[in-house]
């Protein structure tokens, strides 16, 4: 699969606690976006964080959040990105999304680089 180098960074702030047809929103998230055949997700945990009702989220061992800012990031061509945006909506009941421009160098699948072992 291609990726025009010119492309959009699809990234979406949801928490750990969020559920989607009885299975984690990160997880439905991620397997809808390999079904639709995006180029890739990664689910980066926060240690920390907080959102619209300014409720504090840590990892701290002294305050253990069964809620941690959960990050999914997306990055595609800009028409793929726009065409999953209504798929997501449906899932998603609160949250943040946001796109940026992204400007791909690399997309290669497992190969060692040159030399190495």
């Amino acid at each position: 699969m291609e990726i025009p180098q010119e492309s959009l960074l699809l990234r979406i702030f949801v928490g750990e606690s969020d559920h989607w047809q009885h299975r984690p929103l990160y997880e439905a998230i991620v397997l809808k976006a390999r079904e639709l055949h995006l180029a890739g997700a990664t689910v980066l945990r926060g240690s920390m964080g907080y959102g619209k009702a300014s409720r504090l989220h840590t990892a701290k061992i002294l305050r253990l959040s069964a809620d941690l800012p959960l990050v999914i990031e997306i990055v595609d061509s800009e028409e793929r990105i726009n065409a999953f945006l209504p798929v997501l909506d449906k899932m998603m009941g609160g949250g943040l999304v946001t796109i940026e421009k992204a400007r791909v160098l690399h997309y290669r699948a497992g190969a060692s680089p040159s030399g190495a072992q």
